[in-house]
């Protein structure tokens, strides 16, 4: 892959190479040393392939996924590797923003390494915690719905604002807490530690990718509104489902109108006819 205009910010080759990188514990290194002097030589006509990932987990279909009861370590222990796939997923999803997408420029590379940095924290937690009951990171099967969506949004960085921030990522501000509630529950306190901290990371996160997305609409002239659901439409986006996390969408950034829009499109559906995917 090209890196595109990376002479200008050195961060963008330190991002690419993060994101190449398959040791999660060294990837997690190597975004904690973004903007730090590094000696990476930055070509190109890099082609190494990405998302850098290790051998485990095994990717499956979602519907291949089981489910265990949390009444027993193995099943709590289930659930937190499955968020930390996402987290990990998350990482790489911050880290191809700023090789990527950089060129908007140093506020936009300031914010998804800020992006990337918690994401890696909330990985090295979720990893720890797995190690005290038993477990490891790539010890069960997970999906890559995640990083489906980023390929699928590759070539335009408003689409990948509507469709990983705003749908994928903020999915997330709807289920942590039920999640964390559901570890609390179990006695797994330290879970449940862990997650009110990701969700309340993770509210940030979204604010940054809708503050980008409107900048984005703007430079355009473009309807954030209408805009999200054309690229939702053209783009096949997951069906919204309810309920939502009201207060924690509105603090990161959507207006009452998008709220009113996710849960009416959570009750009928998406239409049938699709647009062309070029907005300009």
């Amino acid at each position: 892959m090209t890196l595109r205009g990376s002479a200008t910010d050195p961060r963008r080759a330190q991002a690419y190479r993060a994101l190449a990188e398959c040791n999660p514990i060294e990837k997690v290194s190597l975004v904690q040393a973004i903007g730090a002097p590094s000696d990476f030589e930055d070509t190109s006509d890099c082609q190494q392939p990405i998302p850098g990932r290790p051998d485990q987990p095994l990717l499956v279909a979602p519907a291949l996924l089981a489910t265990r009861s949390l009444g027993t370590v193995e099943g709590r222990a289930t659930l937190i590797h499955a968020v930390a796939h996402i987290e990990f997923n998350a990482i790489n999803l911050a880290l191809d923003m700023v090789q990527r997408f950089g060129d908007l420029g140093a506020q936009f590379i300031d914010d998804w390494v800020s992006v990337a940095r918690e994401e890696a924290l909330h990985f090295s937690l979720l990893q720890d915690h797995l190690h005290t009951l038993g477990f490891a990171y790539g010890d069960f099967p997970a999906h890559n719905g995640l990083w489906e969506m980023a390929e699928k949004t590759s070539g335009d960085v408003l689409a990948r604002l509507a469709l990983v921030p705003r749908i994928l990522e903020a999915r997330g501000l709807d289920v942590s807490p039920g999640i964390r509630d559901k570890l609390k529950q179990a006695g797994d306190h330290r879970g449940a530690e862990i997650l009110s901290i990701i969700l309340r990371d993770e509210i940030g996160h979204v604010a940054i990718g809708n503050r980008w997305f409107r900048h984005c609409c703007a430079e355009r002239g473009l309807d954030p509104i209408q805009c999200f659901e054309a690229l939702w439409i053209a783009y096949d986006g997951p069906q919204p489902r309810a309920p939502f996390n009201v207060a924690a969408r509105l603090q990161a950034g959507f207006v009452q109108e998008e709220i009113d829009w996710l849960e009416r499109k959570a009750r009928e559906g998406r239409p049938v006819v699709k647009q062309d995917r070029k907005l300009q």
